[in-house]
């Protein structure tokens, strides 16, 4: 075979109020690398996804998004002192040490899509 190195792979979250989606991604620590009428490409370090002026509440509501961070304390410090659920009408529940080796947190977009995000600990 021929090189099949692979350069990043992004998934496309849906939005259901586009620009509310891209404030809410800027607020918990995302960069807006850049966007279009439609089409919105945010990161955080190396991590990155591509946010869609498109919803379907049966695609959002069953999606889920993991982000593996170095301090999962740190990301819910700042999630925290926002105020996101008064903000945005989310759910944001705080940091556990998981049974499978992570501390996590999970939070909901303004869409719905469940974000899990968290640190690798000792199982």
């Amino acid at each position: 075979m021929d090189n099949l190195e692979t350069i990043e792979i992004k998934a496309f979250l849906p939005a259901k109020d586009f620009e509310l989606s891209k404030q809410f991604y800027r607020d918990i620590g995302f960069t807006l690398a850049w966007a279009s009428e439609s089409l919105a490409y945010l990161h955080a370090g190396k991590s990155s996804f591509l946010l869609s002026d498109f919803y379907t509440r049966e695609f959002a509501e069953n999606l889920m998004m993991h982000l593996l961070v170095v301090d999962v304390d740190a990301w819910w410090r700042q999630i925290d002192a926002q105020d996101l659920p008064g903000r945005y009408g989310i759910t944001v529940a705080p940091p556990e040490d998981r049974d499978w080796g992570l501390r996590d947190f999970t939070m909901h977009d303004p869409s719905g899509v469940l974000w899990r995000i968290g640190q690798s600990i000792e199982p």
